[in-house]
């Protein structure tokens, strides 16, 4: 139903560190522009002084009507909702921050204390993708394909589930930005080193079947309240499985895959979107085998990603602005895109280019830090270079990446 409200509160990103702060900046400015369009008035929540959103000038068109400087943290949220007495809050535009802060206080029932409606994806479905027992469970539902794995609070539990998976394995943690606290075990003592690291930073932890060496694949997927669903953007991962997507090159749309399997992914991804229920944009991830058409469905992100800011730059379809309206409640076909001016959020953008992203590291920075990439991200920026070719667009973000490469 359309949302008549009139009040919305916002949580950004939270405090700069690897994996957010300027990716999260750039979806929450466009939120802000869509909601103002909208005729809302607009409370931004978001520590960061060095962010677009929080820009008070008069001139911004994605200027917030009240700024808080504060952490997005459940208490001083709830500060803020007592003060402000908004009718709805956005959560999915601050990155993992604003989701965990977001559940923490759906879990303890602020929400409903203050009468505030959570806009967009309802949090039971944020906990099902987030709480990695849950979304293998979720999936199970409709047959799909998820890796094999088990999940553990312990160290000593994690050692058992990888006698079952077999070494190398895979340890992730549940509720963590950038890969924290992921990575290959080898054996048994990298694997108890491994998880007292990840379970110092998350409650939860994964222990999964190693796909090492498979293509990562992902696709944006966008769907309204009244269950349309578009998926506007596919990317394929320079590097296999093994390497996060913020460390990777990435290239959009995909290079290696067949129509078959384009099609397999993108038939799965709006499925599971469908069934898990997710309102606004969201990002799904995939493990695909080189040789054969067998593939495992990573994670879902129910939220806007860094890839998001890619995706939307990439194909000139404004993911976040979009996003937006439709957790306002307004249905994917009333709203117009703001590139073309004349196609509705429903049509699927088609690409004649190709854009490759490639990570900038700042190892200076950072003295005795391994050189290795792997699966928790280390990059602190990105550049994206568009070409008619595959060289070409390489070559460009080569370039800008550093420009002794000539």
């Amino acid at each position: 139903p359309q949302m008549s409200r009139k009040k919305v509160l916002m949580l950004g990103s939270g405090g700069t560190s690897i994996g957010q702060a300027g990716e999260f900046d750039y979806s929450g400015g466009q939120a802000i522009k869509a909601m103002k369009e909208e005729e809302c008035e607009v409370v931004l929540m978001n520590p960061n002084i060095a962010s677009v959103q929080t820009n008070t000038d008069e001139k911004s068109t994605t200027k917030p009507d009240h700024v808080y400087f504060l952490p997005v943290t459940p208490d001083f949220v709830e500060e803020v909702i007592k003060k402000e007495k908004p009718d709805g809050i956005i959560i999915s535009m601050g990155g993992q921050t604003a989701l965990n802060c977001a559940v923490e206080m759906y879990k303890d029932g602020i929400f409903e204390k203050y009468g505030v409606e959570v806009l967009g994806t309802p949090v039971p479905v944020v906990i099902d993708t987030e709480d990695r027992q849950l979304f293998s469970d979720r999936l199970n539902e409709i047959n799909e394909k998820i890796a094999e794995s088990y999940t553990t609070t312990t160290i000593d539990g994690a050692v058992e589930h990888a006698k079952k998976v077999g070494y190398p394995c895979m340890i992730r943690s549940a509720f963590a930005l950038g890969g924290l606290g992921s990575g290959i075990c080898k054996n048994e003592d990298h694997l108890r080193d491994m998880a007292g690291k990840a379970l110092s930073v998350s409650p939860q932890i994964l222990v999964e079947k190693s796909m090492l060496g498979w293509k990562e694949v992902e696709y944006e997927v966008v769907r309204d309240h009244l269950d349309n669903c578009v998926t506007v953007c596919n990317m394929e991962n320079f590097d296999p499985l093994g390497i996060h997507t913020g460390d990777s090159i990435v290239m959009a749309p995909s290079q290696t895959l067949s129509n078959e399997e384009y099609h397999m992914l993108r038939e799965t991804a709006i499925r599971v979107v469908r069934h898990l229920g997710i309102i606004g944009e969201c990002n799904i991830q995939y493990a695909l085998h080189p040789t054969s058409l067998e593939y495992a469905i990573i994670e879902v992100n129910p939220r806007l990603s860094r890839s998001s800011a890619l995706a939307s730059k990439a194909t000139g379809y404004p993911l976040a602005f979009v996003a937006a309206k439709l957790c306002l409640g307004m249905p994917m076909t009333e709203v117009i895109n703001q590139v073309t001016k004349k196609t509705q959020a429903a049509f699927e953008p088609s690409l004649d280019y190709i854009v490759t992203k490639i990570p900038r590291w700042d190892m200076t920075k950072f003295e005795n830090v391994s050189r290795q990439i792997g699966s928790a991200m280390k990059s602190v920026g990105e550049v994206m270079g568009i070409g008619r070719t595959m060289e070409e667009s390489m070559q460009k973000a080569m370039r800008m990446v550093d420009p002794s490469i000539a």
